[in-house]
């Protein structure tokens, strides 16, 4: 495996990473009540501990997509 088709797939991993990670926030942002319902149903959940796990998975999610998809791809760049 060379490093062009590295750059390639960490392109397009951080590319289908970054549009999961915008339309999770779009969702989230725009629908919060809809999906807090939808879960309290299934879970007994407060409105505050639904808030802090949604954001706690942002979180996460963001900062692995900077270590795995992001600074793997701009190494690339860089030694390429």
């Amino acid at each position: 495996m060379d490093i062009a088709i590295l750059k390639a797939f960490f392109l397009w991993c951080m590319i289908i990473n970054g549009a999961l990670l915008i339309l999770s926030f779009v969702i989230f942002s725009f629908n919060g009540d809809w999906i807090y319902r939808m879960h309290s149903r299934w879970f007994p959940i407060s409105r505050d501990a639904f808030n802090v796990a949604i954001y706690s998975f942002m979180g996460l999610f963001k900062i692995l997509f900077l270590v795995f998809n992001i600074v793997p791809y701009i190494a690339l760049v860089i030694v390429a």
